[in-house]
């Protein structure tokens, strides 16, 4: 026993550690006040320009090219997504044309029929948001 014991503990001493990783200070997440007031497009141009040290119309510039690229993704024959990374999605959702019916009941008026006219297909935009939007709410 006391032999199989010492061979044990040779063999434990013997095996390689790993050096333990150095741990790399994180930094905390600005607490930042909420704001209570709805802001407008210039209010929020104001907001940005000051906080990045940039111009008015350098933030302009880059909210229409923000607003030309998400039209390039979304448009006919595009791939028709589009990630604002951390934030939101914006997709296109292809809904099919539906056919005229008639003799539906009517679900305001129990009892009562009515015709449902037929729609064409269609494609509508949906936004979702993403993980760091959904935590920050």
């Amino acid at each position: 026993m006391a032999a199989k014991k010492a061979i044990a503990k040779k063999t434990v001493t013997k095996a390689k550690t790993k050096p333990k990783a150095v741990a790399k200070p994180v930094a905390a997440p600005k607490k930042l006040p909420a704001i209570k007031e709805k802001y407008t497009k210039s209010a929020i141009i104001a907001e940005i320009s000051a906080n990045a040290d940039l111009s008015k119309k350098q933030v302009t510039a880059v909210f229409q090219e923000l607003n030309d690229l998400i039209a390039r993704h979304v448009k006919k024959g595009a791939v028709g997504e589009f990630t604002l990374p951390g934030l939101l999605k914006i997709k296109t959702v292809k809904k099919p044309a539906s056919k005229a019916r008639k003799g539906v009941p009517n679900p305001f008026r129990p009892g009562e029929v009515m015709n449902v006219a037929a729609k064409p297909a269609s494609t509508k935009v949906k936004v979702l948001p993403l993980k760091g939007l959904k935590e920050l709410a």
